[in-house]
Order: structure tokens, then sequence, then C-alpha cells
């Protein structure tokens, strides 16, 4: 216990006690499963006890560990509200919101997102960043990002979250004489062409399959873009699953993916901090997109 513990483990360790899963806490924190266990196993070593048990029936915390993780969220809490006090206090007339977003986002969104943000009692500048999955988390844990919109594919343990949207999605194919809804269970015959799992798409896509203990076929290369999933397809190379507004025209080649006749669907949300001290205007900005979905705008 003479060496300092890692800030990067206590997190690792307080997704885990949150999901109560080893590989979810790594989905939230956008690192690989190997990578987060080794942070937690370290912080193990200079605990001098383990936290976790894990069996077939999943990830149950040690006595050791039901004793320390209260502690561990506790000191957590007590840094990140350090970190928004300085902010608060360095910043008391912020005027603008960074938003960052995945490449998944389409536009209609951030144009709500500016329009909410300028008719804000206190109107504020809108800044833009579009990144990966795992930079967006990063930033927004730093503080360098306010709020992020992204795909409700991971969990990220004690953000505030709101589901902003939802979008069919569509099986982009090869064959173009065919445009009738498919069948998530007759989908699993297919192969599909992914993408780098840099956006969420990948990772929906793999739950997708992984909720119905489907199989899911691969290529074994990876597109660089959605534009580059139509065109491999068209070479007869697999199939691509996409958000309906990724098709970069109507004209090509899809059917409408579904489940029991039912659309299958992605879910969007937005996700920032509670002690942000821009909470009240990232509340409102959730909330008008999230009512802006309901009311089917």
């Amino acid at each position: 216990m003479n060496e300092r513990l890692n800030l990067e483990g206590l997190r690792y360790a307080q997704a885990v006690a949150e999901t109560k899963s080893f590989s979810a806490a790594a989905r939230a924190y956008g690192v690989t499963q190997p990578a987060l266990s080794n942070g937690v196993a370290k912080l193990e070593e200079r605990l001098g006890g383990r936290l976790f048990d894990r069996s077939p029936r999943g990830v149950t915390q040690t006595a050791f560990g039901a004793r320390i993780l209260p502690l561990v969220e506790r000191a957590l809490v007590a840094l990140d509200a350090v970190g928004a006090e300085a902010r608060r206090l360095n910043e008391p007339a912020q005027q603008k919101i960074r938003m960052g977003m995945s490449p998944l986002i389409g536009s209609r969104l951030v144009a709500q997102a500016f329009g909410v943000v300028r008719d804000l009692p206190a109107p504020r500048d809108l800044v833009l960043r579009e990144a990966n999955m795992q930079d967006l988390r990063a930033c927004l844990l730093a503080g360098q990002l306010d709020i992020i919109l992204i795909p409700a594919v991971a969990a990220m343990p004690r953000f505030e979250h709101r589901v902003i949207d939802v979008e069919p999605i569509v099986v982009v194919t090869p064959d173009a004489a065919d445009a009738a809804p498919l069948e998530l269970e007759d989908a699993g015959k297919e192969r599909f062409i992914l993408v780098p799992d840099t956006c969420g798409l990948t990772t929906f896509t793999r739950q997708l399959f992984e909720a119905q203990e489907m199989p899911l076929l691969t290529y074994p290369g990876e597109a660089a873009g959605y534009q580059v999933l139509e065109d491999w397809t068209r070479l007869g190379l697999g199939s691509a699953i996409v958000p309906r507004s990724k098709l970069t025209s109507p004209d090509v080649p899809h059917r409408p993916l579904v489940d029991a006749g039912r659309e299958v669907q992605i879910s969007f949300e937005a996700v920032w901090s509670a002690d942000s001290p821009l909470g009240d205007d990232l509340l409102h900005l959730a909330d008008s997109l999230a009512s802006t979905r309901a009311g089917g705008t």
C-alpha cells in the first residue's frame, strides 16, 4: 500500500460494482475487457484483497469489496465535485456548451440542439465536436465536454442519461429487387460487413444478435464508413446494418429490419454530469430533445 492508488483503477472498480459485469464496465469506459480487468487486478493488489468474485452466475462483491467499494464511490464523488466546483469558480460566466457526438447522430438532432441552446434564458454558444465513442466518454469524464450524444449501447455509471431519439434500422443488401422487411431471425443467415467499433454501430449490431442468442456472420474485413458499406455491398461482399438516416440515398437497395413484424430501432441518448455547473441548462437541452422525439416531430 506504499504506492498511490490509481484513479483509473478506482473508476474501473466502481463501474464493475455498478454494472455487475466486467464486459459492461469495459464498454462504459471504451476500453478492452483485458485492460479493465488488469486495472482492477492492480488495484486489488495495492489494496491487499480481492474486490470481486466471478462465477458462471456473474460478478459479485467479496466481503472485502463490500467494505471497500462504498469508500471508493464516496472518494470518486468527492473528487468529481472538486473538479466541478473548480470549473464553476473559474468560469462563472461560461457562455458556451461543449457538445460531443457520435458520427451516428443525424443533422436533425444537431439542428434541434442549436435551437434549444439559442432559446435558453441565458443564450449560449453551442460548440460541437464529433469523435469516436471512446474519446467522447474520456472527454466527458475529464470535463472537456459538457454533454455527449451517443448510441445507447453502453453504461456510463454515475452520469445522467436521457433517450433523445430512436431510429429504424435497415439492412443494405446487394439485391435491388427485394425490398420486403427482413426478419431478425432470418438475418442470422446473412453475412454482414462491419465498420470499426468506434461510432457505436458495431457494438449495437453485436448486442442485437447476442440478445437473440444468434451467431453474427461477418465479412473478415472492415469498411471505413457508411459510403464504403454501400459500395462493398454492391460488390457482393455481404450486407450491412445501418440506421435509415445513414443511407446516402433512398434508392440504395435496403430492407427494413423487423423482429416479429416490429421495427428494430437504435436508441440515442444524451449523457452529462449532474455535477456540471451547466446542469440546469444541460437537463433542459436533453429534455427538450427527448420531448421532440415523444411528439413525433
